[in-house]
């Protein structure tokens, strides 16, 4: 029996999650050799090559300019979150950032109750409190709470990654998958290979790893990840993608112990168990795609 359409676009979030949090040890060793930006242009550029090639048959050039503005909209949202958190790090420790960049896990359910009046079931509340509370727990990195400029950028990239899931659950079904899903990383790519020079100071000291970094991370962690992920938020609300991508930092840390040896702390563990809690609990009531709050 094949399960409902709701059903197998949740379980691709899981799966993008699990790409983004597998590929995070692997992007992150490519940093040491490679400025951020410019390794987002070219990884975002590869996974571009990738999408227009599968999509080769659709149509993805004639399109009205409103879809292309949209597509645009979306691109640079995207990227505007990777730029803010790459500034941001900067001066704010990566511990620190991962949790603040998790600010995007209440700001979605908030920014989707103010533009379309629709507030979180009370299901999906409960399992974001989990959520939120376990990314908190998993990231935290003890500091004493206060805000730099550093800070403030992180959380604008929260905000930005979150209006960047709210846009796809939106618009999606007006622009197409294949054009949203290819547009939005070329208009990516542009955005990060014109923004290098204005946030950061760009250097590109490539080994074996650096490459095998772009390539992984252009064609699976980018080009299949936001491929999936533009096509599923047609039927998943925004508010229920956001929690499924709560996983990133579990999956993250898998990979951290299977590769590294990393060992998860009892808070870390106890983070990872309110995710999973909050994602089952929000799973209590089933959304079927006729009350998806963008149809």
């Amino acid at each position: 029996m094949r399960l409902p359409v709701h059903i197998r676009a949740e379980i691709a979030l899981a799966l993008v999650a699990l790409l983004w949090g597998g590929t995070f040890v692997l992007v992150k060793s490519a940093l040491s050799d490679i400025s951020s930006l410019v390794y987002l242009a070219l990884r975002f550029s590869l996974a571009a090559l990738v999408l227009l090639f599968y999509f080769r048959r659709e149509t993805i050039f004639r399109l009205p300019a409103r879809s292309f503005a949209i597509a645009a909209l979306v691109g640079a949202l995207l990227m505007s979150g990777y730029m803010l958190q790459t500034v941001g790090l900067l001066t704010v420790s990566p511990a620190k950032s991962a949790f603040l960049t998790g600010l995007s896990i209440p700001f979605v359910p908030m920014l989707t109750a103010l533009l379309f009046r629709r507030a979180p079931r009370w299901q999906e509340f409960v399992g974001l409190l989990f959520a939120v509370t376990g990314t908190a727990l998993l990231s935290w990195p003890g500091e004493k709470l206060s805000f730099s400029k550093g800070d403030w950028l992180t959380v604008g990239c929260a905000v930005a990654f979150a209006f960047h899931i709210i846009a796809l659950s939106h618009f999606t079904k007006q622009v197409g998958v294949a054009p949203m899903a290819c547009w939005q990383i070329i208009f990516g790519a542009c955005f990060a290979a014109l923004g290098s020079p204005l946030v950061e100071k760009p250097f590109w000291n490539p080994t074996a790893a650096t490459y095998w970094s772009i390539v992984i991370g252009g064609v699976f962690a980018t080009a299949v990840a936001f491929g999936v992920q533009t096509w599923a938020q047609q039927h998943v609300s925004a508010t229920r993608a956001v929690l499924i991508f709560s996983l990133e930092p579990v999956f993250a840390w898998l990979t951290s112990f299977l590769v590294l040896g990393e060992v998860l702390t009892q808070r870390a563990a106890l983070g990872a168990m309110l995710i999973m809690l909050g994602i089952l609990f929000a799973e209590v009531k089933p959304q079927p795609t006729e009350g998806h709050p963008f149809n």
